[in-house]
């Protein structure tokens, strides 16, 4: 079984269809939250992810504030913008679907969150501190997350206090030890200083995972982001990916 993880898509179309012609087949999507916010394209990528195949989506940050969920003072000052445009734009039926969204599902081995098992839609697990304080939060042998837009695999194999975190290579396939929280990057907007897009493979059945990237065309996105009044500074940090 070939599981595709997305996260963060953030409205960005192009990124989304590379992503999924990229990844080949698959039987199943487990998307960890935010398809909306920041982008041009908040309806056409809930529409593109809603009809995929054995689809489990999460409600991540940006969803809950496009629903009115999260109070735009919760943002800084261009993402407040990007909320408000987003739920001036967001159809009726797009916004149906992100309502019915959940905050967290176990799937077999593992527990997928937006944010962190400890809080699901909001907390960032961006050190090896909070990580350590979240393992109490599961107790599958794994945990997807995504928010962060940063590929990152944190270890805790002993069952003690000791974590390491991993950086995963591109396109290596590995296989993973119980107990490991698990970022997949981000599709549409990744902060790690490399502007394509990324997304994982999980097979369930092998336990393994393969981190990937694929290129998109970044000026295409940037030029309907502007055109669509939304900040400049989020077109601009597509390029170099931060």
């Amino acid at each position: 079984m070939r599981v595709l993880v997305i996260s963060d898509i953030h409205a960005n179309l192009a990124a989304l269809e590379v992503v999924l012609a990229d990844a080949g087949s698959f039987d199943a999507v487990w998307c960890l939250g935010d398809l909306v916010g920041y982008g041009p394209d908040p309806n056409e990528c809930v529409a593109r992810v809603r009809g995929l195949p054995g689809l489990i989506c999460l409600l991540g940050n940006h969803d809950a504030a496009a629903l009115g969920q999260i109070e735009v003072e919760a943002f800084n000052m261009e993402a407040r913008q990007s909320v408000r445009w987003t739920r001036a734009n967001l159809s009726g039926e797009s916004l149906a679907f992100l309502r019915d969204l959940p905050e967290q599902v176990v799937s077999g081995e593992v527990t997928l969150s937006h944010g962190s098992p400890r809080n699901t839609v909001w907390e960032y697990i961006l050190d090896l501190r909070v990580a350590r304080n979240n393992f109490e939060f599961f107790d599958t042998p794994y945990c997807f997350v995504g928010h962060t837009h940063l590929p990152v695999m944190y270890q805790n194999s002993d069952g003690l206090g000791s974590v390491r975190l991993l950086v995963p290579e591109t396109s290596k396939q590995v296989t993973l030890q119980p107990r490991t929280i698990l970022n997949p990057g981000s599709v549409g907007q990744p902060r790690d200083r490399d502007p394509r897009a990324a997304f994982a493979i999980f097979d369930p059945e092998l336990k393994t995972w393969e981190y990937r990237r694929v290129a998109y065309d970044v000026g295409k996105v940037q030029k309907r982001i502007l055109e669509a009044g939304l900040p400049a500074r989020h077109a601009l940090r597509l390029s170099e990916g931060w």
